[in-house]
């Protein structure tokens, strides 16, 4: 959650998993680690939030737990997420955001083929005005 915020509250995640529900089909679907069976993340496409400027488009997200970081399980998630999003869905584009300063995101963006688009920078509207996390960057992936 470095990038991400603060742990949520109960109340709080709640509020989020109901936000999501109501993408369906789309929305985050729980990373599972094949060997284990834990769930170590989540991954998959949303709406771009309407208070950005990716409002209205198809965006692409995930986290993982720490642990789990640079073992491929992002990217491998991320493929089968935009693999999905190109099947079922008739978007041109996806989209990615993250902080600037994420450059472990930034550089699963890249090796999933995404480009910077810095037309699309905006500063996030959930993040406090001198915090960081605020000057947020946007990935773009044509449709092949």
């Amino acid at each position: 959650m470095a990038d991400l915020g603060p742990v949520k509250s109960v109340a709080d995640s709640d509020a989020t998993l109901a936000r999501h529900a109501s993408y369906a089909p789309l929305g985050f679907w729980a990373v599972v680690h094949r060997e284990n069976g834990k769930t170590i993340g989540f991954c998959g496409l949303k709406p771009g939030a309407a208070e950005t400027p990716i409002a209205g488009t198809l965006e692409i997200g995930w986290m993982l737990a720490q642990p789990y970081w640079g073992g491929g399980y992002a990217r491998e998630a991320a493929a089968a997420s935009l693999a999905w999003g190109w099947a079922n869905r008739c978007e041109e584009a996806i989209v990615a955001i993250t902080a600037r300063q994420n450059v472990k995101s930034r550089g699963l963006m890249e090796r999933l083929g995404m480009m910077y688009d810095p037309a699309l920078d905006f500063a996030h509207p959930q993040f406090a005005a001198d915090d960081p996390r605020r000057d947020t960057v946007t990935y773009r992936i044509e449709r092949p």
